[in-house]
């Protein structure tokens, strides 16, 4: 009875939260307090991810330590079905890890009772493993959120400040976490995409190093219920992978259309004739005695090459024509000198 009796006051100067200035030895230390903010994310994916995508998952459930796990989830299933799934885990924060095509990544964040709930696109990923960063934290400390001024200029990101801060914000006192701060998580807007980034604290200056994962989240939809309801904000500068991959194809399969109308187009606006010049123009260019001696000159070198490139072969033969029609015409009038002595003599 005494040792229960003991361990009741110790539980309630706990709570009370006054320690007394002496402690015997023989008494058991007294517990923590309970941790009144009790957030539990129930982080899973569906089937289809690729291994980068799980690199990462998992990244993020070492990040959190107020994390619960769960199998994959198929993909047929309707997302209604995740409520039930955090109800059965005790969770009230989500996050699911949608793959597709085994290359694209969507992400989930939602608020499970009544919403909202956000969907983002993935972009940009590299993991703890991948980046080989100098930075480290203490597994299980709490982290320091810090967001950009970006966040109070629109509604929409006031909201999503809100639902991150709940999701990846540690409780106070968890069991499972150390009461230090020792790296920060930062949340940058910038083109229209939050960026993630995470940094240890090396001093009380502001000397940061960075840890990981990093990752960009492209928003596309906000719901006002959990997985589903109305559409409280639609990204109108959001383009799916997919699509964008069709306009890269598009355009690269273009170019060789392009290339040939280019030449089309060049021979036909080609003109068939240039400028219409006059040779006898340039003989009129400078002193006309020196033109006149110069193509005189060229004339006699034209001449030289002429005669240097006929070879002997045709002289010889051109000779031998020239005498073999010299002995024909000797032997024509021959026979024409005596067939007229013959008719002389017969007259």
């Amino acid at each position: 009875m005494t040792k229960k009796r003991k361990q009741v006051e110790i539980e309630e100067s706990a709570e009370t939260n006054v320690l007394s200035v002496k402690r015997m030895s023989d008494e058991p230390p007294p517990k923590k307090v309970k941790w009144i903010n009790r957030q539990r994310v129930l982080v899973f994916a569906t089937r289809g991810i690729g291994h980068i995508h799980r690199h990462l998952m998992d990244d993020i459930k070492t990040l959190m330590p107020h994390h619960r796990p769960e199998n994959k989830m198929e993909r047929s299933k309707d997302l209604q079905v995740v409520n039930e799934m955090c109800e059965m885990k005790n969770c009230n924060k989500c996050i699911l890890f949608e793959g597709r095509r085994k290359r694209d990544l969507y992400v989930w964040f939602s608020n499970v009772p009544a919403g909202p709930s956000a969907k983002f696109l993935v972009e940009n990923i590299y993991t703890m493993g991948e980046l080989k960063m100098t930075g480290n934290c203490l597994r299980g400390s709490r982290p320091l959120l810090s967001f950009d001024e970006n966040f109070s200029t629109k509604p929409h990101y006031n909201v999503l400040k809100e639902l991150l801060t709940q999701i990846f914000g540690v409780p106070n006192h968890h069991p499972k976490s150390q009461p230090f701060f020792d790296h920060v998580y930062t949340f940058t807007v910038l083109d229209n995409r939050i960026w993630f980034r995470n940094f240890q604290i090396l001093t009380e200056d502001g000397g940061l190093t960075e840890i990981g994962p990093r990752f960009v989240l492209n928003p596309v939809k906000i719901f006002a219920g959990s997985f589903g309801g109305e559409t409280l904000w639609d990204n109108p500068l959001y383009v799916s992978p997919a699509k964008y991959r069709q306009l890269l194809n598009k355009k690269a399969a273009g170019k060789y259309v392009n290339r040939l109308e280019q030449k089309m187009t060049q021979q036909t606006n080609k003109p068939k004739e240039s400028y219409a010049l006059n040779p006898v123009d340039e003989i009129f260019k400078g002193d006309p005695i020196e033109k006149a001696a110069e193509l005189q000159n060229k004339d006699q070198e034209h001449e030289k090459v002429e005669g240097k490139e006929i070879p002997k072969s045709t002289i010889i033969q051109k000779r031998k024509k020239k005498s073999s029609g010299k002995q024909l015409n000797k032997k024509i009038k021959k026979k024409t000198i005596k067939s007229k002595k013959v008719k002389n003599i017969k007259h």
